[in-house]
């Protein structure tokens, strides 16, 4: 996942480049950032810097803004759109390092101050984005932008700066201005409120297990990191299941006690759904209400008309068209999937009915039946290392990359790990963050951020008084929520989690890769569902045999993985298809019913509107929607509102785009300098669709992510 987080615009981030020294450095964010590549300096950072130097950056930022409006001169590209790209430096830098550390580490103290600084946030968006003033000049720009010789960046720039303006209702009446600003302080806040409770109620379950007999099935792995959590929580001698996908999910998939599976289950899915003080069923009604009120004011009949309007679906009638034609044999599918987990059920002369927290037991039952494959065996060639080494190397082989570790630069909290990232010249791509594991204080889920975003400045000689560009690298961090290992053992990975250090890994390279001018159109600002294109795409690398024979080795004997093994994951990769889709797509297509609403009253009933759509589709009892709607983050507060069927609309571009890959060789040079100058190096400097269509030769078909999913011949 990209994780989505506010931008007036990503300003310049890089203090060390070009801003003043301030008199004082008593508050880290005004001064000049001493450190390693100019990254934020995390150790002298505290929760009290951030309201007063957010207050300064609004103050700066204002007054460039000011300056813009009054500027006596012609509006032009250089003087206005640039102007008020680069104006929001210091706001930018607070304000992205204060987001990135609430979801990683939610201290107490960053807590308490999280709804000013989203109130201060929400204010100064809408001054900005309501100024009739700055508005008339940025349109003057628009309206002449024919007349300009603009390239395509500087058009694209210009295009959705404007865009941007009159989506955030410079065009509005005055009522209707004020309407909207109290719309987005009130779904700011709202968004925080759903955050902060999903990941109140992850923490507050617990599966506690007596004895050693319940955990009969369970990886030794498992228990162990099992006991280590009971310690923890000071109930030594027993074991500690929690909800984290580290640990419910291996659980579910292992465990012979189905009344335990069915506990842990419950408490996943129940999660904000108790009637307690976490309950957010009023919050996403309160939501809903509120998304729709903005789009009618600005003209749509319904949210996601507005949401998507921007992006490359254009339509939710595109989206959900592209998602039906997905569902329908991904359905009947799982259908044939579910008939023969109930079979081995009454096979075993059990008598009951399969429910949603048998599924993963038996489908892996089953597929060590079919393929004599099962995670357990498999968890000892994947330690947390050897896949980092094996997504470094694929990188190495497409790109030239290389990853040199460092431990003098400051990083936020003791878990994570910091990369500096060279060409093959030499030449500094970026610096990486890891943060790989669990703990209370950080969202649940795997994401990919940034504390500064790649683009180029044009700053002056000291010397001779010139100008010249200076290209400031980007400052990218993946977050993941592994188990902790227990003590003296490695991090051990699911095929899973394999997938998901990939998948994340595409995002940073999306990043990393980034050769753009403009920061608001660099790197990964793109449509959610383009964005998941260079996610998605590098998941194809993570089990080929050729990559397996990389990283994959035994974490006790050094063992390579056995070729039998790697054959059978092959063999097995469209096992579960069905079910892995129809969970996805169901949670695809809630999001769409909730936003494709027209009706301004509240849903008087979450669960009853949830199920009636869920009813709509034909979704089968025994699947469960992958985010049920009191947990469901990326639409109530991760920034993929009417967007999360962005995964399957990039699936198909990442399944039709490694067909390349398959065609001309997995390490094809030639096909990966396309993709990286086509894709990862763009942003949103072009047209999305020409962008893919340059590198491809032609537009996307569906069939190759049918086919590779099983769902047809």
């Amino acid at each position: 996942m990209k994780k989505i987080i506010f931008m007036l615009t990503l300003g310049l981030m890089l203090a060390a480049c070009n801003n003043k020294k301030s008199n004082s450095c008593e508050n880290p964010f005004l001064c000049r950032y001493d450190t390693p590549f100019g990254v934020p300096p995390f150790n002298e950072i505290k929760p009290a810097h951030f309201l007063p130097a957010l207050d300064e950056g609004i103050k700066q930022q204002n007054a460039v803004i000011d300056s813009i409006i009054n500027n006596k001169a012609l509006p032009d590209f250089e003087n206005t759109v640039v102007a008020f790209e680069f104006s929001s430096e210091l706001f930018e830098r607070v304000y992205l390092t204060f987001e990135n550390l609430r979801s990683c580490d939610a201290t107490d103290s960053l807590d308490a101050i999280s709804e000013d600084i989203v109130k201060k946030v929400s204010k100064h968006s809408d001054d900005i984005s309501l100024n009739s003033d700055l508005f008339g000049k940025i349109k003057q720009v628009y309206e002449k932008r024919d007349e300009l010789a603009l390239n395509r960046e500087q058009l694209m720039l210009l295009e959705r700066t404007y865009k941007d303006f009159v989506r955030s209702g410079a065009n509005l009446s005055e009522e209707q201005k004020a309407e909207i600003r109290q719309i987005n302080e009130r779904l700011s806040l709202l968004e925080l409120e759903f955050e902060t409770k999903v990941r109140n109620e992850t923490n507050a379950f617990q599966l506690v297990v007596d004895r050693i007999e319940d955990c009969d099935g369970v990886p030794q792995s498992l228990i162990d990191v099992a006991s280590e959590t009971a310690k923890a929580n000071g109930i030594d001698g027993k074991y500690v299941f929690t909800l984290d996908r580290a640990s419910i999910f291996p659980f579910l998939q292992t465990a012979k006690n189905r009344d335990l599976r069915e506990k842990i289950f419950k408490g996943y899915i129940m999660r904000c759904d108790n009637g307690n003080a976490d309950d957010t069923k009023q919050n996403i009604a309160e939501q809903v209400v509120l998304r729709t009120r903005k789009a009618q004011i600005f003209g749509y009949k319904n949210y996601a008309e507005y949401a998507l309007e921007n992006k490359m679906a254009k339509t939710p009638e595109a989206a959900i068209r592209l998602l039906m034609q997905i569902w329908e044999p991904a359905l009947q599918l799982a259908k044939q999937e579910a008939g023969d987990i109930q079979k081995m059920i009454t096979e075993s002369g059990e008598k009951f009915k399969i429910e949603p927290w048998d599924w993963n037991y038996y489908a892996e039952k089953i597929r060590v039946a079919k393929y004599d494959l099962n995670e357990e065996m498999l968890l000892p060639y994947f330690s947390l290392d050897n896949v980092l080494q094996g997504v470094f190397d694929v990188a190495l082989k497409l790109y030239g990359l290389q990853f040199i570790k460092h431990n003098d630069i400051p990083v936020y909290h003791d878990d994570v790990v910091a990369y500096e990232v060279q060409e093959a010249d030499g030449k500094q791509a970026g610096i990486l963050y890891l943060d790989f594991y669990v703990r209370p204080t950080k969202g649940v889920g795997a994401w990919m951020t940034e504390f500064r975003t790649q683009h180029r400045i044009c700053v002056k000689d000291e010397k001779t008084s010139e100008g010249k560009t200076v290209d400031v690298r980007p400052v990218v961090s993946l977050v993941y929520n592994f188990a902790r290992p227990a003590a003296d053992k490695p991090t051990l990975l699911s095929l899973d989690d394999v997938s998901t250090v990939f998948h994340e890994f595409g995002h940073a390279l999306n990043g990393l890769l980034s050769d753009c001018t403009y920061p608001s159109v660099a790197g990964t600002n793109t449509p959610t569902d383009f964005v998941e294109l260079p996610s998605q795409i590098m998941e194809n690398w993570a089990l080929l045999p050729e990559v397996l024979n990389m990283y994959a080795s035994h974490y006790e004997t050094g063992e390579s993985i056995p070729k039998e093994l790697t054959d059978k994951i092959t063999e097995s990769k469209k096992f579960n298809q069905g079910f892995n889709n129809v969970e996805l797509l169901a949670a695809s297509l809630l999001d769409m019913a909730y936003h494709t609403r027209s009706a301004t009253e509240p849903i008087a009933d979450i669960n009853k509107f949830e199920r009636d759509e869920m009813q709509k589709i034909g979704l089968i009892p025994q699947i469960v929607p992958r985010y049920r709607s009191t947990y469901f983050k990326h639409i109530f507060s991760g920034g993929y509102t009417a967007g999360y069927y962005s995964y399957r609309w990039s699936a198909v571009l990442d399944a039709d785009a490694f067909e390349a890959f398959v065609e001309n060789g997995y390490f094809d040079k030639t096909t990966a300098t396309s993709f990286r100058k086509n894709i990862l190096e763009r942003g949103y400097t072009d047209d999305l669709m020409k962008l893919y269509v340059d590198f491809r030769g032609h537009s996307p078909n569906v069939y190759p992510l049918l086919k590779r999913e099983g769902l047809k011949e």
